[in-house]
């Protein structure tokens, strides 16, 4: 590929990880604009989103995909371009690139051929969602995606419970009222926050409980937009053997039948399974029951 010339020259060769907005094009810094404009050639998920945003700032780079289906044939093409004097950017649709994003292959590749690899920081939603949600932020960790079959997703919870750290996770509109009862049960009584449409214009926190957001997401219905929940720490001093049963159950029952809510918190919780379904049907009852009928 022929190289820029004239204003636009001197980006040394190498591999360029620029953070992109999520949401607002107003948060794109002034060096990923520059980056952007000098590179030979951007590598992005969707060439059709990040079209947008160099179209809004009037720059005309060539694009290339990559992204989580790209395989080594691909790499091996953006490594050699580095390799032959290029300065390639690597963008994600939104945010910062390896942040759930693809991107790590590449970037272990590139160091272990010894091709320089320059970070541009900037958006990232984890971060974001973290600083609004009010939850402590000394101590966090990113789980990404949680499986989305419940049996897994609880057991992926259920490793983090000891965790003392705000979690921070990506989820699916469809699935947040299962994955907040799911937390409720796994994790235990904490605070929560469910952000979604961040630094756009429909942007909103909402803040409470596990089990109070489980109820209302499971009343409401799935919220729209990009979401991320926070939940935070344990409790301090709580033990691990505290288990608010009613709690846990309330969660479950936001989004489940009777008998699925019930085995749900018994198979968390470890209590009889009879003693559970006996008082989610209790509890049911005095909510209005989801379901007829006994355990069967």
């Amino acid at each position: 590929m022929e190289r820029k010339e004239g204003a636009e020259a001197g980006l040394a060769a190498g591999l360029y990880l620029v953070a992109t907005p999520i949401g607002n094009l107003g948060d794109i810094s002034r060096r990923a604009l520059d980056v952007l404009r000098r590179a030979d050639r951007i590598a992005c998920e969707d060439t059709r989103v990040t079209r947008k945003l160099l179209s809004a700032e009037g720059i005309a780079t060539p694009l290339t995909a990559y992204h989580d289906h790209s395989g080594a044939r691909e790499r091996r093409r953006l490594l050699d371009a580095v390799t032959a004097g290029e300065a390639v950017a690597l963008v994600s649709d939104a945010g910062t690139p390896l942040v759930s994003d693809p991107g790590f292959k590449l970037v272990r590749e590139a160091i272990a051929e010894n091709l320089a690899v320059t970070a541009l920081p900037g958006p990232s939603a984890p971060l974001v969602a973290l600083q609004l949600s009010g939850l402590p932020s000394d101590r966090f960790f990113f789980g990404g995606f949680l499986p989305p079959r419940g049996a897994a997703r609880r057991q992926a919870l259920q490793g983090l419970r000891a965790l003392d750290a705000s979690l921070i996770f990506f989820e699916g509109a469809s699935r947040v009222a299962a994955c907040l009862a799911d937390m409720a049960v796994a994790l235990g009584p904490r605070a929560a926050a469910v952000a979604r449409e961040l630094t756009k214009l429909h942007e909103e926190v909402r803040r409470g409980s596990l089990a109070e957001l489980a109820a209302h997401y499971g009343e409401a219905g799935p919220p729209r937009g990009e979401i991320v929940i926070v939940v935070g720490p344990p409790a301090e001093g709580a033990a691990e053997e505290d288990f608010d049963l009613d709690r846990a159950l309330t969660g479950a029952l936001a989004h489940a039948s009777l008998r699925d809510a019930a085995a749900t918190v018994a198979a968390a919780s470890g209590l009889p399974r009879r003693q559970v379904y006996a008082r989610a049907l209790e509890l049911a009852k005095e909510g209005g029951p989801k379901e007829e009928g006994g355990e069967s």
